[in-house]
């Protein structure tokens, strides 16, 4: 019986020390995990703020755009096909400009879009929308620049034609 006894005491101490172990790597790995989880959030916010930041560069480089297509367009009123040309050539690189904001606002929402599939938690499913939507505000503007780059280009050639 004695040594039946030492036995259950031994076995004992081995799934005593056994479930330290465990907790010891459980503490470690939730340790990890929260710190993943941390830098995971900081992610999926700075995307949604690249993706912020790239609309409002889209939206600003359609308005660059406009401008220069308004200044084409009188230009090319007055006949003055150099000033038509160079409004024209602005209002191209502004409409460049905002489709690569645009397409620097759909890579911050794929990174927050991303970062959500990898933890849904409500503060990245927030962001991931919040850039979604930056991409589609950025897109618009893409598309507007696009227009007035058109617009430029026309009277600079109706410039060029009538001259």
């Amino acid at each position: 019986m004695i040594t039946n006894i030492k036995d259950i005491e031994r076995k004992i101490l081995s799934l005593e020390t056994e479930m330290g172990d465990l907790r010891q790597g459980y503490l470690i790995i939730n340790r990890r995990y929260s710190k993943a989880l941390t830098a995971l959030k900081e992610l999926t916010a700075h995307a949604a703020e690249a993706a912020k930041r790239a609309a409002n560069g889209a939206i600003k480089a359609a308005a660059a755009a406009k401008n220069a297509s308004t200044a084409a367009t009188e230009a090319a009123a007055f006949l003055v096909v150099v000033a038509a040309d160079a409004a024209a050539d602005a209002a191209a690189s502004a409409a460049e400009s905002a489709i690569e904001s645009a397409a620097s606002a759909a890579a911050a929402s794929a990174a927050a879009a991303r970062a959500v599939a990898e933890q849904a938690e409500e503060s990245s499913l927030n962001a991931s929308a919040e850039a979604a939507e930056a991409t589609k505000i950025a897109t618009e503007a893409a598309a507007e620049a696009v227009r007035m780059s058109t617009l430029a280009n026309e009277a600079a050639r109706s410039a060029r034609s009538k001259s």
